[in-house]
């Protein structure tokens, strides 16, 4: 199935089974792209990526990581925006944020629960942010965990796990999963509901709430009810066509995915496996339902097309929803970006889905 070969902006394809794939196009018609051509951000999307530009950033692959942690990110250039446009800046209403301490041996791990307005109990989302493995925490994705808990009516539980450099694979997709499962054993203690857990995340994230759920699979321990992969690093095949495309793309761009990799794996046969990179598994049946979200402009878009027809084909439920005129960490922009809503109303349908199957 060539998705790319379909001419609408803006395509989601439900996947159930290798008989029923259904199609729903956006009212959008802007014509596609033809291959080879970069696109251009729509005016939304563009609006955000001059803020950032202004902001003046240096080249992540240039820097330490430490010096990478400094840099302005598109969080910031979302609120530039919505300072030019006479917009609030206050985070989205939610009735509470709770931090918490995971028990770990290499050290606790920093945790957030957000809880929606509601009597619970609530279903669970085991949320992780994005950032190479290297840069960012839950406050750099802090508008995305909000919509999330919002639109779901769903507790989130989101989860700053240890970075790389400083601890190397496989800390993180071992905290990740450590994480998934403290949540099933503490569900009740925060007004959540233990047999509805689901697991989330962006671009890393989304590797490590694919690996969470090849874990549990593979241990025959209690696996998530569906997993939301938001631009999902899923390979390290930086030969692709998206990667080719949007060598140069920003916020993130291939030579930023290179220096990511350089500092989360550094042993050579780490990269061949399924908890470092999911699509090497062998077999991906027996996941949960899945829900994949990519964007046009983001060396990312390949792998998760192609992940997407993988689970598809091995007979995992997907739903994949593709857009177009964005780029790499649009989904939290909602305040700014409307395609960033239209995501995060899909992202909440797909997840209520299963959380309303399980009740």
């Amino acid at each position: 199935m060539n998705i790319r070969a379909l001419t609408i902006p803006s395509i989601m394809i439900t996947l159930f089974g290798a008989s029923a794939i259904t199609y729903a196009k956006s009212s959008d018609t802007t014509k596609k792209t033809p291959i080879g051509i970069p696109s251009k951000p729509d005016k939304d999307m563009q609006t955000v990526l001059d803020a950032l530009k202004a902001l003046h950033g240096k080249p992540i692959e240039k820097l330490t990581p430490a010096e990478a942690r400094l840099q302005p990110t598109p969080t910031d250039a979302v609120k530039k925006v919505l300072v030019k446009q006479g917009k609030p800046t206050t985070p989205l209403a939610i009735a509470s944020v709770k931090d918490v301490s995971i028990p770990n041996p290499n050290g606790p791990i920093p945790a957030h629960i957000y809880t929606p307005e509601g009597a619970g109990p609530f279903p669970v989302i085991v949320y992780f942010h994005g950032g190479g493995f290297v840069l960012a925490d839950t406050k750099v994705y802090d508008a995305s965990i909000r919509e999330l808990a919002n639109n779901t009516q769903a507790i989130v539980v989101s989860v700053d796990y240890h970075s790389a450099p400083e601890d190397k694979f496989p800390t993180q997709p071992n905290e990740a999963y450590r994480a998934f499962k403290w949540a099933l054993v503490h569900a009740n203690e925060f007004n959540g509901d233990a047999k509805r857990v689901a697991v989330a995340g962006e671009s890393a994230g989304g590797n490590l709430a694919a690996v969470v759920s090849l874990m549990a699979r593979d241990k025959k321990e209690t696996m998530p009810i569906h997993e939301l992969l938001i631009y999902p690093v899923v390979d390290n095949d930086m030969k692709n066509s998206s990667y080719r495309k949007y060598a140069n793309a920003k916020p993130l761009n291939a030579a930023m995915m290179k220096w990511f990799f350089s500092h989360y794996i550094f042993q050579p046969s780490e990269a061949n496996s399924l908890y470092a990179f999911p699509n090497k598994a062998s077999s991906l049946k027996g996941l949960p339902p899945t829900t994949i979200i990519t964007a046009e402009i983001d060396p990312l878009f390949t792998e998760g097309e192609k992940f997407a027809n993988r689970l598809q084909q091995e007979g995992v439920p997907v739903a994949y929803k593709h857009y177009t005129g964005v780029t790499h960490e649009f989904f939290g922009m909602g305040s700014v970006v409307a395609k960033a809503r239209e995501a995060q109303q899909f992202a909440a349908e797909e997840l209520k889905k299963s959380f309303n199957t399980t009740q």
